[in-house]
């Protein structure tokens, strides 16, 4: 009984990495804050790069275009393209 209580805990612990960071994200919408909690591998600061690259180039047409920023590569979008959604850039006057 100890053995599969264990083997439970075990299996919980290894993973928990996964579900932490399985909220769905609009990086096209999202304020550097939700990129930052939502996206494995992405601080503040890495967030509001994304940020800022989104309005100098207008929003992003794949996750893949992630990597453009300055900071990110190709495997930080890897980790993170299951929970990248791509919604329309709100239009601002």
């Amino acid at each position: 009984m100890k053995f599969i209580k264990t083997l439970m805990v075990v299996v919980l612990l290894a993973i928990a990495p996964l579900t932490i960071y399985a909220e769905e994200v609009d990086i096209n919408n999202a304020t550097a804050e939700m990129l930052s909690k939502s996206l494995k591998g992405i601080g503040l600061k890495k967030a509001q790069a994304i940020v800022l690259y989104r309005q100098k180039h207008g929003p992003f047409k794949t996750a893949t275009d992630l990597a453009n920023v300055k900071g990110i590569g190709e495997k930080t979008v890897a980790i993170n393209s299951k929970n990248i959604i791509l919604g329309k850039q709100k239009k601002t006057k």
